[in-house]
């Protein structure tokens, strides 16, 4: 299984993961703001990061474009939640190198199978 770093700032959806993310048998942690965060996955080097974009202190798209300018960060794959889930929300995420994006609120099954898919562009 993955080792995954959810960064999300609200409880009830992070609850939900947690339980998603133990039955599905992934070893996890979890951080509320984006304060810290890229430190924090750079000291972790999980294989997923499920990442809020909406996130106190730093946006989850100000993570992604730090990670991808990080040469020993570029194999974790990240997925970017956001509950505005446009067109032009998904393209801006891709585009700064995010590998998936899910709109919440979101399916359990639909985040699994794009969970699945995104560790599965890394080989985990």
């Amino acid at each position: 299984m993955a080792r995954v770093m959810v960064i999300e700032d609200e409880d009830n959806i992070a609850i939900a993961l947690d339980f998603l993310l133990t039955r599905d048998g992934h070893d996890h942690s979890r951080m509320s703001t984006g304060a810290g965060a890229v430190e924090a996955l750079r000291a972790a080097r999980p294989d997923l990061v499920l990442l809020d974009v909406m996130l106190p202190e730093v946006s989850g798209y100000q993570i992604v474009q730090e990670l991808r300018a990080d040469p020993e960060m570029k194999d974790v794959r990240i997925l970017l939640m956001t509950a505005r889930g446009s067109v032009v929300e998904r393209r801006k995420g891709l585009a700064l190198g995010a590998d998936g994006f899910i709109a919440k609120p979101f399916d359990l099954a639909e985040l699994r199978a794009e969970m699945a898919r995104v560790l599965d562009q890394s080989g985990s």
